[in-house]
């Protein structure tokens, strides 16, 4: 079997550490108007973070559909990151950094070898 799947999960990871950091660390101030006004549109927070999970989603799907020029991969790399999400926040399961991340590889490698297999 082709390593395609680990690549995938790897830029993956680099995909969100690089949204964390320009969004969070670079443009944070940028990032927090963003989501008054969202906030302000919606109103409400759970809508709030739906919108900030489904716009980071996008931001790994432009990123991986770039670096292996492929809308499938980028797409479903997207989907399976924003369900992991989705279910790390429902769950409330509050981990570290390296907890996260584990999870986060471990389930988006799973989803690629069977769709890849």
């Amino acid at each position: 079997m082709e390593l395609v799947w680990f690549y995938i999960a790897v830029f993956l990871a680099i995909s969100d550490e690089l949204h964390t950091r320009i969004l969070w660390k670079t443009f944070m101030d940028f990032y927090i108007l963003l989501a008054g006004i969202i906030r302000e549109i919606v109103h409400s927070n759970i809508r709030l973070w739906l919108i900030h999970e489904g716009l980071e989603a996008l931001f790994h799907f432009i990123i991986l559909s770039i670096i292996f020029l492929s809308i499938e991969i980028g797409f479903l790399a997207a989907i399976i990151h924003l369900i992991v999400d989705i279910y790390h926040q429902i769950t409330g399961l509050e981990h570290g950094w390296l907890y996260h991340r584990a999870l986060h590889f471990t389930i988006e490698s799973f989803f690629f070898i069977l769709v890849l297999s």
